[in-house]
């Protein structure tokens, strides 16, 4: 179980945001913080650390006129600490070359592979002959819905028709390296991790799991440890001290990555 850092950029700027409450209309977003300091200044934290596998997320559609600022600013980071860090929002098979060109270790994708609530396994298959399958990360963020968690796509605002379960996450682990996965209902809120999703993931081994959603105590962190028999990865966004929170980005490295 290791720390994994992030970056969420958002009309230009690093910012964390209610997950739930991102909007493509008028790019809005409930914001928890905004950072006056660059993607590339994060970066730069996180490879004095020596901490990999984090994630940059592009949260503006790619039809957004913020788009290409965000992608400005994670050039930045991935320049700063290259072939280190993820990145996501807006990748296709058509451009996932260019993100791994740009400096990142892997891209990160959902919306892409799944049209009209289906998963394209074409896609799929195009992505891993674009990047290589040790290249691409799948992110399977999802929403509670009527007792089960489904997929969601498009910056978390739609569903799918896709449940996720450990049946379909070891089928779609010959096509990834990882798996990265916000509890949506609670990003942003800092009010604890979904124990029902995290009860969901534990079993799943196939490969590394990334969670985030909820964190907001040390104790938070404990419960998903002895939850994830200690091999569940962890983000903490809003309530890390690098982000206006109380939880001590120095103690958690220390705890978790060394």
């Amino acid at each position: 179980m290791e720390f994994r850092p992030c970056i969420d950029i958002h009309n230009g700027k690093v910012k964390q945001i209610v997950g739930g409450t991102l909007s493509d209309e008028g790019d809005r977003a409930r914001e928890n913080f905004v950072s006056d300091m660059t993607a590339a200044d994060y970066a730069v934290l996180y490879r004095e650390k020596g901490l990999r596998g984090g994630h940059i997320i592009l949260l503006n559609g790619r039809e957004s006129p913020y788009y290409e600022a965000d992608k400005e600013q994670a050039r930045g980071a991935l320049s700063a600490w290259p072939d280190a860090l993820q990145i996501g929002g807006g990748v296709t098979a058509e451009n996932a070359a260019d993100f791994i060109a740009m400096g990142a270790s892997h891209v990160i994708v959902t919306s892409y592979v799944f049209v009209d609530g289906e998963i394209r396994y074409d896609r799929l298959e195009k992505l891993v002959r674009a990047v290589g399958r040790e290249r691409l990360v799948l992110d399977l963020s999802c929403r509670r819905r009527d007792g089960e968690y489904y997929i969601v796509t498009d910056r978390w605002q739609k569903f799918t028709r896709q449940p996720l379960g450990e049946e379909l996450m070891r089928e779609l682990s010959s096509y990834c390296d990882e798996f990265l996965i916000h509890a949506v209902n609670v990003e942003g809120t800092g009010s604890g991790i979904d124990t029902g999703l995290v009860s969901l993931l534990a079993p799943v081994r196939e490969r590394p799991i990334t969670y985030a959603g909820g964190i907001g105590s040390y104790e938070d962190l404990e419960q998903l440890r002895a939850m994830g028999g200690g091999r569940i990865h962890f983000t903490v966004g809003s309530a890390l001290d690098l982000f206006g929170g109380s939880l001590c980005y120095e103690e958690i490295i220390t705890k978790f990555n060394r």
